[in-house]
């Protein structure tokens, strides 16, 4: 049976870092909705090519756009064994397009990772990025001055002052937390406390996949 994932949860949940980490773990591909649009505009495919253009005039990707370039990402050979997807869908239709898009693969497992909002904007207001690689750093680590990745210098992200960050939530919950009354009646769903320290959220995360995946396994 192949891994096919799918991670949610509000900003500041973890949910890149986590999804990156079980990737690695298990040997399948992290795809991420801002890495698929650089290489696609990178490559210049015709989808691509849609896309930078929208961006270039400070728009959001449409979901026709990203539906198409998630479908071209899904029909390479590396998912074969599976893949995590961080960022897709975002709205009900892109969920209803990506169900179209899996039709004959294995089933989608559908993690949510939650989080008490009064937590998130403590880790996002507190939250530190490297101007170079990109890597977010919380808590602890957020004391540092420089990226353990690159050397480079860490800065607070402009979208993670306080008023933005609740901004961020508010359109979070309005768009996006209507995904989770879309998957929660699915045998494959599962969510986990996400306010545990980063190691037991790994932990949770690991078993409430391999349980669905054995689940399926034996059916």
């Amino acid at each position: 049976m192949a891994l096919n994932l799918i991670m949610l949860g509000p900003p500041g949940a973890g949910k890149g870092t986590q999804a990156e980490r079980f990737a690695k773990g298990r040997g399948i591909p992290k795809i991420s909705t801002g890495d698929i649009l650089r290489d696609a505009v990178k490559a210049g495919t015709p989808l691509g090519l849609r896309a930078k253009a929208i961006m270039d005039r400070g728009e959001l990707v449409s979901d026709d756009v990203m539906i198409g370039i998630i479908r071209e990402r899904l029909d390479r050979a590396d998912v074969a064994p599976g893949f995590i997807l961080d960022g897709f869908p975002r709205t009900v239709a892109q969920a209803a397009a990506l169900d179209t898009i899996m039709t004959g693969r294995d089933a989608l497992i559908v993690v949510d990772i939650a989080v008490p909002e009064g937590e998130l904007v403590r880790r996002l207001a507190s939250r530190l990025i490297c101007e170079s690689c990109g890597l977010n750093f919380e808590g602890e680590a957020a004391a540092r001055e420089t990226c353990q990745r690159c050397g480079g210098k860490l800065k607070q992200r402009v979208d993670d002052n306080v008023a933005v960050v609740r901004e961020r939530l508010r359109v979070y919950h309005r768009n996006t937390e209507p995904l989770i009354d879309y998957y929660r009646a699915r045998p494959t769903f599962r969510s986990i406390d996400g306010a545990q320290p980063p190691e037991q959220v790994a932990a949770a995360l690991v078993a409430a996949i391999d349980a669905v995946a054995n689940q399926g396994s034996a059916a």
